[in-house]
């Protein structure tokens, strides 16, 4: 599987790994019930794939994601790179809450570890920049942790421009960790472009929209996810715009088919169609579907197509405004 340096980093990473939102199995911003045995079928899938890196956060599940990625790992030799995140914080009475003070910080990092039952943290990354104006004190909490050898590296997750460069002023940013599909597209614009020129790694996360571009979804499917799916609250699998998404879907497995692949490994390899992307997460909540998505990394769109789904995805952007 193909690889590349993680911006200023050591790190040589896939250009595919895998995403464990979904394994955390239920809470405020959860994907259903998930079955334990399941997710770590899927995480030893995705090495024995040759995915060598994993991304999870304490969020997922209030911790429960990172307990699953260490007993994954338990049962194998491999280690790969491990990616978690900071700055949302959660209790008996409150399932949600973001928190950047530099005690909170210390000390989420110290529970990772030992959720994830490992001395070191690969890639740290601030969740949400939320409090903004906490946002310089949180960051150099992260900081500290690097000095005191509990990470490697920093990160942040849905920054815009101005964000990054104010922690990039206290400690080197290696990862910006941003949405990115076929039907969201706005970090093109300006923060794609800013990261090449600071060298910053680009790892997007929602390739395929949450499922949807995999091109599996129907609405009657949709209509029987369970009642906590998180999916349940976005417009794209409501309609109208679930009407306009699976026209567009349909359009895109033609060419999907014309290459020999699946809409979903055209999804993620759209994304990686811009260089400044150094990868893409893939979740996994079951065998089989990792396996899938993976060989995405080596999937080289061409020219043609690249503009033909341009055309396609102009198209969603018409009927969608209207």
């Amino acid at each position: 599987m193909k690889k590349a340096r993680l911006g200023n980093s050591g790190l040589e990473i896939t250009k595919v790994g895998l995403g464990t939102w979904a394994i955390g199995g239920p809470w405020l911003y959860g994907w259903g019930p998930q079955d334990d045995n399941d997710s770590i079928k899927a995480i030893l899938e995705s090495l024995e794939a040759g995915v060598n890196w994993l991304d999870t956060a304490p969020i997922y599940g209030f911790g429960h994601s990172e307990e699953i990625v260490a007993k994954a790992l338990s049962q194998t030799s491999v280690k790969p790179i491990i990616a978690t995140k900071c700055g949302i914080v959660w209790s008996k009475t409150v399932q949600r809450e973001t928190r950047l003070k530099t005690e909170s910080i210390i000390a989420e990092c110290d529970a990772s570890l030992k959720r994830l039952k490992v001395d070191v943290i690969d890639l740290y990354q601030m969740h949400w920049p939320d409090p903004d104006e906490d946002l310089e004190e949180g960051y150099e909490a992260m900081a500290k942790c690097v000095k005191a050898g509990k990470v490697r590296y920093l990160g942040v997750s849905n920054f815009n421009v101005e964000q990054m460069k104010r922690a990039m002023k206290i400690h080197p940013l290696t990862s910006l960790q941003p949405p990115y599909s076929m039907f969201r597209r706005d970090i093109e614009d300006d923060i794609l472009p800013f990261c090449k020129k600071n060298n910053i790694g680009v790892i997007v996360y929602s390739p395929l929209q949450k499922g949807l571009l995999s091109g599996k979804f129907t609405p009657e499917k949709i209509a029987a996810l369970p009642k906590d799916d998180v999916r349940h609250m976005d417009s794209n699998f409501k309609p109208p715009l679930l009407d306009v998404n699976l026209k567009i879907i349909e359009q895109l497995r033609q060419i999907a088919k014309q290459n020999g692949i699946t809409p979903a490994q055209l999804a993620i390899a759209w994304t990686m169609r811009n260089p400044e992307v150094t990868a893409a997460i893939a979740g996994a909540r079951r065998e089989g579907q990792i396996k899938e998505t993976a060989p995405a990394a080596d999937i080289t769109l061409s020219k043609d197509d690249i503009e033909k789904i341009e055309e396609i995805l102009k198209a969603r952007n018409g009927i969608s405004k209207k």
